[in-house]
């Protein structure tokens, strides 16, 4: 086989036998000689001066017939009695391998009676140059392709422009209210307070919208609630919450969905309008009367030193019998906690974490009263954990 290689630097034929080549790595030196020698001359002292050095694994005949190393190309140039040239020895070795190759080639000093010099120049790696090729020409298919699939500016307008009139505002009802286009054909729709919500989710893509248009609710609405399955969706303020209590009294309005509170509708970004119409409520679960949580009632001792301590920033230890052991700041108390002796219930204002809960499930501690219980901490079946709010003087 035949096969040109090019690089900025160097250019080499490599001519072999049947074999198949894959070159790696290209070893160039340059030698000077004193005294005026021919290729064969430096042909003959690569191959002899370095045989032997490592062994067959290494000897550049040996490398040739099996294929692992290439032809080696000379160029040489005499001048004034002197010889200079480079030496090029396309391998494909492991770099190690290359290396000892390379060293081995500056170790030549004479070729034939003349005294010379070899020096490496470089060794190039063929794969590092076929990888910024690779990426050169993955620059340009990217750059064309960007070009021809960027729409033009005609069709960006188009497409813009339909857009706008898809999501033009209609009238509805013999009132007139501002709804989307598809407030008709669809199953379900959403009431909202103003034309200007109204825009605001027509923007997002929602087009099975209707607006109140005032605090009084119009006939159009109640009958559009008896007839489709309906969600309120109001603003998070004062009007908000009387228009929610009108709905309901006077409407089927099925769910609720409600603005962050002190926002308004028409002031919220597309992923907030999905945030609140996925959390929407049913009606139902608004009209269940809030059960209050049933209070535990706690010995009057700890009742009163968690009253004593909101705001302190400060835990109480108690002993057994419900006496005060100590007193100190909150962040001290989890390397207090593994110190101290004869402790049956601490009381903190602060969070119940899972080391406070670790320190005192090897304590054996009984109760942890504090402000709040953190989300990530795991339930003991040793400790009791409770919080202020849930606690009653017994």
């Amino acid at each position: 086989m035949k096969l040109t290689l090019t690089n900025q630097n160097w250019r080499c034929t490599l001519t072999g036998s049947s074999q198949t080549f894959t070159i790696k790595y290209v070893i160039e030196a340059k030698f000077e000689i004193e005294g005026v020698v021919e290729k064969p001359d430096v042909i003959g002292a690569v191959f002899g001066q370095t045989e032997g050095l490592f062994g067959p694994e290494l000897d550049l005949r040996e490398l040739q017939k099996s294929g692992r190393i290439g032809r080696i190309e000379i160029e040489l140039h005499s001048k004034q009695d002197k010889t200079t040239g480079t030496i090029t020895i396309p391998t494909s070795l492991d770099r190690v391998s290359t290396a000892l190759l390379a060293a081995s080639i500056e170790s030549i000093n004479r070729v034939g009676p003349c005294a010379a010099k070899v020096t490496l120049e470089k060794i190039a790696d063929i794969r590092e140059a076929r990888r910024k090729v690779i990426i050169d020409r993955a620059k340009d298919i990217l750059h064309k392709w960007t070009i021809e699939s960027m729409p033009s500016v005609d069709e960006v307008f188009k497409e813009v422009a339909e857009t706008l009139k898809v999501a033009k505002v209609e009238k509805y009802g013999s009132e007139e209210l501002s709804a989307g286009p598809e407030i008709t054909s669809s199953k379900e729709i959403i009431v909202v307070e103003g034309r200007a919500d109204v825009i605001n989710l027509m923007r997002c893509g929602l087009l099975n919208i209707i607006a109140l248009e005032g605090a009084k609710v119009p006939e159009t609405i109640k009958k559009l609630c008896k007839e489709k399955e309906t969600t309120a969706f109001l603003d998070g303020d004062r009007g908000g919450d009387l228009i929610l209590k009108e709905l309901l009294q006077v409407t089927d309005v099925k769910h609720i969905a409600r603005a962050p509170r002190g926002k308004e509708v028409e002031e919220l970004n597309c992923k907030e309008i999905f945030e609140a119409l996925e959390t929407r409520v049913p009606v139902e679960e608004l009209s269940k009367p809030k059960r209050e949580k049933q209070k535990i009632e706690v010995p009057k001792e700890i009742f009163q030193a968690a009253k004593g301590l909101e705001g302190s920033f400060e835990a109480v230890l108690l002993n057994e019998k419900l006496e005060q052991i100590e007193r100190l700041p909150v962040n001290q108390l989890a390397e207090k906690l593994q110190q101290v002796e004869g402790v049956d219930t601490v009381v903190f204002d602060g969070i119940i974490t899972q080391r406070i809960v670790d320190v005192a499930s090897e304590k054996q501690i009984k109760n942890i009263v504090a402000s709040r219980v953190s989300d990530a901490v795991k339930p003991p079946l040793n400790v009791q954990l409770l919080t202020f709010p849930d606690i009653a003087e017994s």
